[in-house]
């Protein structure tokens, strides 16, 4: 391996892909006035690159505390600039004399511009950079090919395609520490990689500007990763948790359960992990490779996760599902605190064991509710739109099945909605069209903040309960399993009402 030198850079460089110069002055300024000290210009998406010469320029005479990194990369290897090696190397010469500090140069130009590279030493820091769109390969192969050309860092990002890849491109860093390294995996799947790089031992991590896309999948904003996952603070002893379910992209616990740790001043961070159905297993590996110490679990994964943990609680057990797991001693253990998300709230207005329930819904949710009302001596009742379903989850559960017309002409002191019906972005629909048969009406549904059925609830003088206190419930349950410390519930409101507020999301924890 040959010596390179190791300077530091921010944690964060955010990365400028624009097509007009007037536009990436733009958003390079508002960077800058946002306190980004870090970018980098991707001259290759302008139409003609040279043209991001003035710009850097122009930009270090008003932020001349800025970092720039120049980046250059040929269309053949997916980049935008049409011109040969060496037009693309006098481009990169041009932004160091600019006042670029460091140039991102892809192995493939860099195997051909070998010797032409040596005039660039000294001036600058010279990136060599490695990208594969369409999986992670072996890394270490690569990292060899790459070091056979001194750089001051060697940058390796490919795609991740299943959990364990976000391990492989991690343990890279790790198993290299004398190598300066800047790794990542694109993608949705490869986002963890974004924030936990630089503690692995990567120079930087990418993000994407405030006011547009970034220049690779996956990308978020630095203030999301500055602020929301803390990557400046985040070490080797950092504890990390996180969600793991598909669709992942829109979940609030994030925004969540970081407010909470943030406000223990706890070391750890919560990721999301996106782990498609078949690639639950995998997961596991990542698990015990990162480590993690805890996570979340969420759609599809709630029942199968069962057969990948060492211990389950009896309630958990008998509902037939997990949403929370932790690591103790060693074992994976698991609980289901979306049990006491239904009980804590409803317990607060009625005393179950005098109190019937209405139960709507026939999946896991549904079921979860119902045994904990249950073992806190509700009489239960369970109806839905297929009363096969609603049969034979009462069976098992011990609870009255009720048809759909029998429910709306009976009354229940309270009624439990455990069904996606109402839930964005079909936000119109409402199981009960008329009146509600309860007294107190409690929907699972969450976003929106208020359903259809929260509000005819309340047009029809019920006391309604908000989807949103069984979310915060179990979400307060976890943090203290994986903590043992108590949960700030009002923070984790706060959180939790802010994320909704600003985007559309899918519902689910």
């Amino acid at each position: 391996m040959p010596p390179a030198q190791k300077r530091p850079f921010p944690r964060t460089c955010v990365a400028l892909g624009l097509p007009e110069p007037a536009r990436l002055m733009e958003h390079a300024r508002r960077e800058a006035e946002n306190g980004e000290t870090f970018l980098e210009f991707r001259l290759d998406h302008l139409e003609r690159p040279e043209q991001g010469i003035a710009v850097i320029r122009d930009f270090l005479k008003e932020f001349p505390d800025c970092i720039l990194l120049a980046t250059c990369r040929r269309h053949q290897n997916h980049g935008k600039f049409n011109g040969s090696v060496d037009e693309q190397l006098a481009v990169l010469h041009a932004a160091i004399q600019a006042g670029a500090k460091a140039i991102d140069i892809e192995i493939e130009s860099a195997e051909v511009a070998a010797e032409k590279l040596n005039g660039v030493r000294g001036r600058a820091q010279i990136v060599i950079s490695y990208h594969n769109y369409q999986s992670t390969p072996q890394l270490d192969p690569v990292l060899r090919r790459m070091a056979k050309i001194s750089a001051d860092a060697y940058k390796i990002v490919s795609t991740a395609r299943k959990p364990s890849d976000n391990a492989r491109v991690l343990g890279l860093a790790r198993s290299n520490p004398r190598t300066p390294m800047v790794v990542l995996a694109m993608g949705e799947a490869g986002f963890p990689t974004r924030v936990l790089s630089p503690a692995a031992g990567g120079l930087f991590t990418y993000a994407a500007p405030i006011a547009s896309q970034g220049t690779a999948a996956g990308q978020v904003s630095a203030r999301q990763l500055r602020h929301l996952y803390h990557v400046d603070r985040i070490s080797r002893t950092t504890k990390i948790y996180g969600v793991a379910g598909d669709p992942v992209r829109h979940s609030i616990s994030p925004a969540v359960h970081n407010r909470g740790f943030q406000a223990r001043r706890l070391d750890a961070v919560y990721l999301p992990f996106l782990v498609s159905p078949l690639n639950l297993r995998d997961f596991f590996m990542l698990a015990a490779e990162a480590p993690l110490a805890g996570f979340s679990v969420t759609i599809p994964h709630k029942q199968k996760v069962m057969r990948y943990l060492d211990t389950v609680d009896p309630l958990a057990r008998r509902i037939g599902a997990v949403n929370t797991v932790w690591r103790k001693a060693g074992k994976w253990r698991g609980a289901n605190t979306d049990a006491a998300g239904v009980l804590v709230p409803l317990s607060r207005l009625l005393r179950p064991s005098r109190s019937s329930v209405l139960i709507v819904g026939n999946g896991g949710a549904a079921r979860g509710a119902a045994c904990a009302l249950l073992d806190a001596g509700a009489k239960v009742s369970i109806t839905g739109r297929n009363p096969d379903r609603v049969r034979a989850l009462a069976r098992v559960c011990g609870a009255q099945p009720v048809g759909r017309d029998d429910a709306a002409a009976r009354h229940f002191d309270a009624l439990v909605h455990a069904t996606p019906v109402g839930m964005f972005p079909h936000v119109e629909e409402c199981f009960f069209p008329g009146a509600i048969p309860a007294d107190i009406v409690f929907d699972m549904v969450y976003n929106p903040l208020e359903t259809m059925l929260i509000r005819r609830a309340r047009e029809q003088s019920k006391v309604a309960v908000p989807g949103l206190e069984m979310f915060i419930e179990q979400a307060v349950r976890q943090f203290e399993i994986w903590t043992d410390e108590n949960a700030p519930r009002q923070v984790m409101e706060k959180a939790a009402l802010e994320a909704l507020e600003h985007k559309p999301l899918a519902g689910k924890p």
